[in-house]
């Protein structure tokens, strides 16, 4: 099974990403976000970062988990890979392992420059997550 897809849509990007429970469906929606930047393929896994976010709903703890992980790609200047998600009360936990972007030797795909919760969706039944990135 794939862990997401691009799903066509007018200006932004569109992902719907799938897992087997609604903490892979976050997982590879950060998974997602971060190969959409840089071809992960190339990425390593020696810096790892724990992180952990609040929202009122399901919406809301994707809309702040995945705006942490592009901030953490602004500010840090991390690319992330390797997701373990978890789920405690409101909160999402996550651990990431990836390592510091390098222009010169990773290859840059797209710039994502906000999460939006425009046509957001969360399919508990299939489980998948779909979100748009404004690029």
């Amino acid at each position: 099974m794939d862990r997401y897809i691009l799903v066509d849509h007018t200006a932004d990007m569109m992902v719907k990403a799938y897992g087997n429970t609604l903490e892979e469906c976050f997982a590879n929606a950060a998974f997602a976000l971060f190969d959409q930047t840089v071809d992960l393929s190339g990425i390593g896994t020696d810096e790892e970062i724990d992180i952990r976010v609040t929202g009122m709903d399901d919406e809301d703890r994707l809309y702040s988990f995945l705006a942490e992980m592009l901030f953490i790609e602004d500010c840090d200047n991390l690319i992330l890979k390797e997701f373990e998600v978890s789920f405690e009360d409101e909160d999402v936990v996550c651990h990431a392992r990836g390592e510091t972007l390098d222009r010169n030797r990773h290859r840059i795909r797209s710039e994502v420059k906000a999460v939006t919760y425009h046509m957001m969706d969360i399919d508990y039944d299939e489980p998948s997550v779909t979100v748009i990135f404004d690029v």
